[in-house]
This record gives C-alpha cells, sequence and structure tokens, in this order.
C-alpha cells in the first residue's frame, strides 16, 4: 500500500466563486514574478487542467507512479486567505466539499485534506471539525504564512487552532505558495525554487522557537518538499539556542529536538539528499510524496526511493506505507 501524501487538487467551483475578487494578484507567487513565469505557470494550468481535477486521468497516474492511495489536498493558489472572513469560510467548504466528492468516488484510492480560512481563527476551527468530523477528512493543509504574517503572529490569534488540530489527531501539512517578502526572487522562477522551501524554513522555525511545538506535543506537523532547508542546517539552530539567550527565550529543548518530531516528504530530487533526510528525520518520519501534478514534483517516486544507496526493506516499508497510513488513520 503506497501512499502519496503531497498532491494537490484543484476545484472548479471554487475557483468561479473566488473570481470576484481576483485572488491571483494577490498571491505573493504572482506579484514576486516576472511575466514570463507568469506566463508559463497560466499556460501550465491549462495544460494541467485535467490532471488536477479528473478523477480518471488522476487515477492513469497514480496507476503509472505506483501510487496506491493520494492524500488529496488542496492546490495552493486556493487557499484564498486574501478573502473576507465571510467569504474565506465559504470558498473554504466549497473546496473541501469537492475533495470530499473526490474521495467518495474512490474511498479506496484516496483520502482528502481540507483547507481552513487561517484570516479568522474561529472561522478554521469550525471548518476544520466540519471538515474531520463531518467529511472524514485525515488532516488540513495551510500556507507558511498568513498574508505575510507568520503562523505564530499573535495578531492570528492561531494557537487554539493548533491545540484543536493536535486534539483531532490529523495532520498540520505546511505547504507554501512562495516566499512571502520575495522582492529579490522574482527572475528565474526563484520564488518557487528557492522561495518554497524557504518559507517553509521559517513557518517551521517559528513553530519550533515560538514553542508551537512544546506546548502541543502530540502535534502531527509535516513539512512539503523535504523539509524546506532545516533538514541540512539544524546545527546551526542547535548552536545558537546554546550560545545566544535571545534564541532560547520560550522552548527548553534544542531546536533539533522539535525538528525531528515533524515529518516530511520525499521530494528532494536526489538520493543522496533523501538519504541524508532520512538519517537525520529517521525513517520513520518520511514519507513519500510527488508534488503532483506540478512540474516542480517527482514523477518517479518509487524509483528515486529505490536509487538510495542502502534503503533496508523496514526503512523503504515505513516510508512508502507506514508511517502514513500511521498518519492518516488508513487502515491495511
Amino acid at each position: 500500500m503506497r501512499i502519496d501524501l503531497h498532491c494537490h487538487y484543484v476545484h472548479p467551483e471554487a475557483g468561479v466563486l473566488a473570481s470576484a475578487i481576483n485572488p491571483v494578484l494577490k498571491e505573493h507567487a504572482y506579484i514576486f514574478a516576472n511575466d514570463l513565469t507568469r506566463q508559463v505557470n497560466s499556460r501550465q494550468m491549462q495544460e494541467r487542467s485535467a490532471l488536477l481535477s479528473d478523477i480518471p486521468t488522476r487515477l492513469a497516474m497514480m496507476d503509472r507512479m505506483g501510487i496506491d492511495i493520494q492524500a488529496v489536498s488542496p492546490s495552493p493558489f486556493q487557499y484564498y486567505y486574501m478573502a473576507d472572513a465571510v467569504l474565506g469560510a465559504e470558498l473554504a467548504r466549497s473546496v473541501n466539499d469537492g475533495i470530499a466528492a473526490v474521495v467518495a468516488s474512490h474511498p479506496d484510492r484516496f483520502v482528502g485534506l481540507c483547507t481552513v480560512p487561517l484570516q479568522d481563527a474561529d472561522a478554521a476551527i469550525a471548518e476544520l471539525d466540519r471538515a474531520v468530523l463531518q467529511l472524514g477528512m485525515r488532516g488540513v493543509e495551510v500556507n507558511g504564512n498568513v498574508n505575510g504574517a507568520d503562523l505564530t503572529d499573535p495578531a492570528l490569534g492561531l494557537e487554539p487552532f493548533f491545540a484543536r488540530v493536535a486534539e483531532l489527531g490529523v495532520v498540520l501539512f505546511i505547504h507554501p505558495n512562495g516566499f512571502s517578502d520575495a522582492c529579490r526572487l522574482s527572475d528565474h522562477y526563484f520564488n518557487n525554487v528557492i522561495g518554497n522551501p524557504l518559507e517553509t524554513t521559517v513557518a517551521a522555525s517559528h513553530l519550533i522557537f515560538d514553542g508551537v511545538m512544546e506546548r502541543h506535543p502530540t502535534l502531527r506537523v509535516l513539512l512539503a518538499h523535504g523539509g524546506g532547508y532545516l533538514a541540512h542546517y539544524w546545527a546551526r539552530m542547535d548552536h545558537a539556542h546554546r550560545a545566544r539567550e535571545d534564541c532560547r527565550t520560550v522552548i527548553s529543548e534544542p531546536p533539533s529536538t522539535y525538528l525531528r518530531r515533524m515529518y516530511v516528504d520525499t521530494i528532494t530530487f536526489d538520493p543522496q539528499m533523501l538519504r541524508h533526510l532520512i538519517d537525520t528525520h529517521g525513517a520513520d518520519h518520511v514519507v513519500i510524496g510527488t508534488d503532483y501534478p506540478y512540474d516542480m514534483g517527482e514523477e518517479d517516486p518509487l524509483g528515486l526511493l529505490n536509487s538510495v544507496v542502502g534503503l533496508t526493506d523496514e526503512e523503504r516499508q515505513l516510508i512508502t506505507s507506514t508511517t502514513a497510513a500511521w498518519l492518516l488513520g488508513i487502515e491495511s
């Protein structure tokens, strides 16, 4: 049972509903992009629309990749945090109902991850409860920031949201939509190539240093794109925690203690980097990811995993199946 924990779906009806606020013009991935990047992105959406929304096409691609089950999450441009609270809640409900319909069409092949209107903490909790308790969602996907504010910004008031995610025992999947302050990343698709892992790194660092991971020890956090840059330079955080009092104002343990509680996907594009990721986090904290169906995704996830030197059968089983099944509540 090979499970892909990082793949996306676009709900066309929500896109139509959101068109009144022209959301793309407010997204960091669009704002910090040059004209060529915008053209390529627009063409990709046209070419891959069936891959994003058509279920038979999706199933055929899963079979080609060797994936048995997808955890279907919203495309990041359907977060809609820029909407007002009322419209944001309506859009989140629409996206989640669309994902629930995908799951219902083939419950043996799909489980769902929801979106919530993080611009309003109370509405976010209400939609989380509806999506998990009524629609059967197995987790929630969030951006690394809310309209430029860190997830731990007190003004957002998201502490009760983190507590509720932990209480429900579902996955908190942090997936960026470009870096929020990327004035130097507009060319060469840098706001994805560099910015997405950077956004994940910043978001995860705030969850660690601002104490969210310490206060909620059962919170199951999954970081997209191999966890960003933290897995490859975590020792600098630990050194800062030892060396500087301003780096230990909240947390009681070295930062890597909390980092190793987080889960990461296999999207590294290199077997040596994936080997390092497994060695750092442990095979029981690494799961298959494809970023289906985007061009920055991994189209042969099992081939990448099988090319990792020294991988044992037990490690392979943990990464392809066991850990994801546990995180998502899937019975074998």
